[in-house]
C-alpha cells in the first residue's frame, strides 16, 4: 500500500526564492504536507524562526508576523520547527524531511544533514555536497512525487525559479556541484 515516493530536490540561496518555489510548487497541485524545506537558523532567517519557541498547534499558520509576507508561505508547510542538528548547528527544517532530521537529532540515526538525505535516497557524495552547501548557508528544498509526471513538473518549476543541483531520488546521474570558488587572494 505504501509506495516509496520520489523526492525532487534542488538547493536556493534565498528565502524570497524558497518562497517563491512552495508558492509555484502549490499552484501545481503540489501539496504542503509534500514540501520540504531546510535551511541554517542564523540572522537572515531569524524573523522566521521567531515563532518557533511559540507552542502553536500542529498546522497553525507559525509564519504570521515574520516581517510580513516573507516567511508565512514557508509557516504553513507541515511541522515546521527549528531543530540542533549535531556537527552541523541550529535549523529550521519543514516538511517530511523534519522527521528524518528529528530522528537524526535525537540521536537515531548518525550523520545529522547527509544522514537524513541518504535516507531520503541521495546516494551518499552528493548528500556531503548537500550538507555542505548547507552549512555555507545555503537552502535546501524538495518535494515528494507519486509519478514520472509530477518528478518531471516538480524538476522544472524548481529549475525555472532557479534552484540548483536540482535531483530526484532514484535518478542514475546525481547533479554535478561545482567545487567552491577560492577567490582568497
Amino acid at each position: 500500500m505504501s509506495t516509496k515516493k520520489t523526492a525532487v530536490i534542488g538547493m536556493l540561496s534565498t528565502q524570497p526564492q524558497a518562497e517563491k518555489i512552495v508558492l509555484d510548487l502549490q499552484r501545481a497541485g503540489f501539496g504542503t504536507n509534500d514540501i520540504s524545506v531546510l535551511f541554517p537558523d542564523k540572522q537572515v532567517t531569524r524573523d522566521f524562526a521567531v515563532e518557533k519557541s511559540t507552542k502553536a498547534p500542529e498546522g497553525a499558520s507559525i509564519g504570521v508576523g515574520a516581517g510580513g509576507a516573507t516567511g508565512a508561505t514557508l509557516g504553513l508547510l507541515a511541522g515546521i520547527g527549528a531543530l540542533a542538528i549535531p556537527g552541523a548547528g541550529p535549523f529550521i527544517a519543514a516538511g517530511p524531511i523534519m522527521a528524518l532530521l528529528s530522528g537524526a537529532a535525537a540521536g537515531a540515526a548518525v550523520g545529522g544533514i547527509a544522514g537524513a538525505l541518504i535516507g531520503m535516497g541521495i546516494p551518499e557524495m552528493e548528500a556531503k555536497q548537500y550538507e555542505g552547501k548547507l552549512k555555507s548557508g545555503g537552502i535546501l528544498l524538495s518535494v515528494h512525487v507519486d509519478s514520472s509526471d509530477e518528478k518531471t513538473r516538480a524538476k522544472k518549476i524548481l529549475e525555472a525559479d532557479g534552484a540548483k543541483h536540482v535531483y530526484a531520488t532514484g535518478e542514475s546521474k546525481p547533479p554535478r556541484m561545482e567545487a567552491p570558488a577560492h577567490h582568497h587572494r
